[in-house]
């Protein structure tokens, strides 16, 4: 009885394991193929699903790292896109935390109302905001921005309410006698927060940090309502600079400068994977 289960146990683990397997190449597959087919030519990239050239050649990597009109290069696009991406990451994580105590602790006339409101952001289309928020920008004189003010400004005060809501959630898992125990020993409410709850607010802090991170390299619509001027380009406008008329569709050069872009983000996630999944899985249950 004992060896049928044991063996029922390891069958059981053989086909779990094959099924994440099967699943992660399927995942994986296309960020292998693209990185093959920097170092394969037009003919070839549009002719073979192998990700394993038969020629190999660097041209890709070589125009990659040429200037576009003489003004931008994708080293330079790249510094622009984490002089947007950095601050925000850090304006993002300190105002949700910030917000997602004031909620998770406190309170305060209105405070379910104000959560709902907020929880109710969460419904509408960004798409909806552009125009609104574009004329409002522009009568401020923000748009195109030497330091990104659209970009940037607007996370100071807590706008992705999809963080503080996970922040919140997270909170509720904290016990509330470490606050009282904070209190005794002389902590204010500042010092509750930053040197109690944020360690233990850290896997969270970190998913938010990775979200923000990855959203904001990637993102596209926002540079292209709000930079004009090429010099500022961050790297996902740059990455359609790539594929225009002047330089021709070299999809080799489109695969490597979108390849290049994206490195730092899989260094960062690679990094603080361990983090991100404890805050996504914790931050999920309400204790």
């Amino acid at each position: 009885m004992i060896e049928s289960y044991k063996t029922s146990q390891k069958i059981g683990t053989f086909f779990k394991y094959l099924v994440l397997i099967i699943v992660g190449i399927f995942m994986v597959y296309p960020l292998i193929w693209m990185i093959g087919a920097t170092f394969k030519t037009n003919a070839e990239i549009f002719t073979s699903i192998s990700p394993i050239p038969h020629n190999p050649i660097l041209d890709g990597y070589v125009r990659a790292m040429e200037n576009y009109g003489g003004m931008i290069n994708i080293w330079k696009s790249m510094l622009n896109t984490y002089s947007i991406v950095i601050p925000k990451v850090i304006f993002t994580v300190t105002s949700a935390t910030i917000t997602a105590y004031g909620f998770g602790r406190f309170k305060f006339v209105g405070r379910n109302i104000f959560f709902a409101l907020m929880m109710a952001t969460l419904f509408l289309p960004q798409v909806v905001m552009n125009v609104p928020q574009y004329i409002m920008y522009s009568g401020w004189g923000w748009v195109d921005s030497p330091i990104y003010l659209p970009l940037v400004a607007h996370t100071l005060f807590a706008t992705e309410s999809y963080f503080v809501f996970m922040l919140v959630q997270f909170l509720r898992s904290v016990p509330r006698e470490l606050d009282e125990a904070a209190k005794i020993d002389g902590c204010n409410s500042f010092q509750i927060l930053l040197i109690i709850l944020c360690p233990m607010l850290k896997p969270a802090m970190v998913s938010a940090a990775l979200f923000q991170f990855m959203w904001s390299s990637n993102d596209f619509m926002g540079p292209l309502l709000y930079v004009s001027t090429v010099e500022r380009y961050p790297a996902a406008t740059f990455v359609k600079m790539s594929m225009d008329g002047d330089t021709g569709f070299e999809w080799n050069r489109v695969l490597a400068v979108s390849f290049i872009s994206i490195i730092p983000s899989l260094i960062v996630f690679f990094l603080a994977q361990k983090q991100f999944v404890e805050g996504i899985s914790a931050g999920s249950v309400k204790g």
